[in-house]
């Protein structure tokens, strides 16, 4: 899931509509609320959040340092200033890059990927390293390939398996996967959902490897096992 911070109810609303032809969640706060929400967010949601996006906002550094308190995401503004002072100002101000209107849903999700490619090499080392791996993702809107081959997946089966890669080192929760899908305030949709989800993405797996590649326990949740 993404967090857009915008003082403009419209334009919010523009970004959700956008995002959500991509199949990618994303929750649109004002600065205020975003700071009040910051205080009461919980863990389990804090987690689900994959990118802050700053666009037509109050304190860029002030908002930032709000969420790299508690965990560490790629940060970007969107501007619509392209002055290159302005530009420099928001890089100045901590932001991990900077995108120009218009925007494209799929650049900004190749930005945000790139982001994690670089910072954290427990996702992405090497090119061998991503070659090596059974599955990969993309994270940009792209179907995933599995052996080299695109496996064509429905949008939330999809961003369920991006999740699952991207966490393959540890166990996500039912409600983790809910916030990365959905969002954290979907009201409209109920948390099971999911289990559906992943059973029909279990299955393709399952004819694809010969074996369950999605592992589940109760009560401490999902995570993708590949045998040697």
């Amino acid at each position: 899931m993404i967090v857009i911070v915008d003082e403009r109810r419209p334009v919010i609303n523009d970004y959700v509509t956008l995002f959500a032809q991509e199949g990618i969640p994303i929750t649109g706060l004002s600065s205020d609320d975003f700071k009040e929400w910051m205080l009461i967010v919980s863990k389990t949601d804090l987690l689900s959040i994959e990118a802050l996006l700053l666009s037509e906002c109050n304190n860029y550094f002030e908002l930032s340092q709000a969420i790299r308190n508690h965990i560490s995401v790629p940060i970007l503004a969107i501007s619509e200033n392209h002055s290159l002072e302005h530009i420099l100002d928001l890089f100045h101000l901590g932001m991990d890059d900077v995108v120009r209107k218009p925007v494209y849903v799929r650049e900004i999700l190749a930005r945000i990927a790139a982001i994690y490619r670089r910072v954290n090499t427990d996702l992405c080392n090497t090119k061998e390293m991503l070659e090596d791996r059974p599955i990969r993702v993309f994270n940009d809107g792209r179907d995933p390939e599995v052996n080299g081959e695109v496996l064509l997946l429905p949008r939330r089966e999809r961003r369920i398996l991006e999740y699952l890669v991207n966490n393959r080192d540890k166990r996500a929760s039912k409600a983790q996967i809910f916030n990365a899908v959905y969002g954290l305030f979907n009201e409209g949709v109920e948390e099971n959902v999911i289990e559906s989800h992943i059973s029909k993405l279990r299955k393709k797996l399952r004819c694809l490897f010969g074996y369950d590649v999605i592992d589940s326990k109760r009560f401490l949740g999902y995570r993708l096992v590949f045998k040697n």
